[in-house]
């Protein structure tokens, strides 16, 4: 007999009020059936952080002998009531680590934005990462979409909200078909001066690793040049949705390689 209700609730807060086992088999609905096949696992493998009266879930699994989660998510409802991602990382159980995320002494960066492992990202960046990763990824993205935004519409909603926390991840989202509340003009702005002669493009000076020459050319060189500051500030203030079932036909880095 099946766990699920036959009417969802419409929010996060909704579905952590509900008894344990039900909001369990609800949470475990978003992880794609190709996780549980590529990696051995079982639905008991999943674990959920999502109390009663929260607006917030988490989801993690893990594998033995990894100590980073292959999968995590973080959700929320916004004040408004809709539903944002705020954190989504997936992670190949079978790569190098990157230690972007801690200082020798063992305090932690929060990947960068606080303080930096520079000699841990230069690693990761001639690795071909990028930034913000501590392992390669498992390239799932594009197959895990259609089962979130299967989700979202058992909530009775039709669109979801993440913040990209990179450059890349703008593009990344873009691709699959994620539009901008916030953010599209500066996007586009930073293509344009990631051009020829244009003001970013001058600071690929090569006076750090991160800003080498050729970096405007590739999604990935663009997104260390930023994470290295050449915006001046730090990549946030970018706000994104996704229409379920919809691609929103934005592109704000035409022919872009990885």
């Amino acid at each position: 007999m099946s766990l699920l209700p036959g009417v969802w609730p419409s929010s996060i807060r909704g579905i952590n009020d509900l008894p344990l086992e039900q909001k369990r088999a609800i949470y475990q609905t978003l992880v794609p059936d190709w996780v549980f096949s590529r990696f051995g696992l079982h639905e008991d493998d999943v674990q959920t952080h999502c109390p009663t009266g929260s607006r917030a879930m988490e989801i993690s699994i893990s594998v033995p002998d990894f100590s980073d989660p292959i999968l995590y998510l973080n959700m929320a409802d916004s004040f408004l009531g809709q539903l944002m991602v705020l954190l989504v990382v997936m992670n190949d159980p079978n790569s190098d680590r990157y230690n972007i995320d801690t200082l020798p002494d063992g305090s932690q960066t929060y990947l960068g934005t606080s303080s930096r492992n520079l000699p841990e990202e230069i690693r990761a960046m001639e690795a071909g990462l990028s930034p913000g990763q501590v392992h390669q990824g498992i390239r799932g993205f594009r197959h895990s979409v259609p089962v979130f935004e299967r989700f979202i519409e058992q909530m009775h909603h039709d669109l979801f909200l993440i913040e990209p926390l990179s450059y890349h991840n703008a593009i990344i989202f873009e691709r699959y078909g994620f539009g901008y509340t916030v953010g599209r003009k500066e996007m586009e702005r930073i293509h344009r001066e990631f051009q020829p002669n244009g003001d970013l493009n001058k600071l690929l000076d090569g006076s750090t690793p991160f800003r080498y020459p050729d970096a405007w050319r590739s999604i990935r060189g663009r997104s260390w040049a930023i994470h290295d500051g050449v915006l001046g500030h730090p990549f946030t203030g970018f706000h994104m949705y996704k229409r379920i079932y919809h691609n929103a036909g934005i592109s704000t880095f035409p022919d872009a390689e990885w």
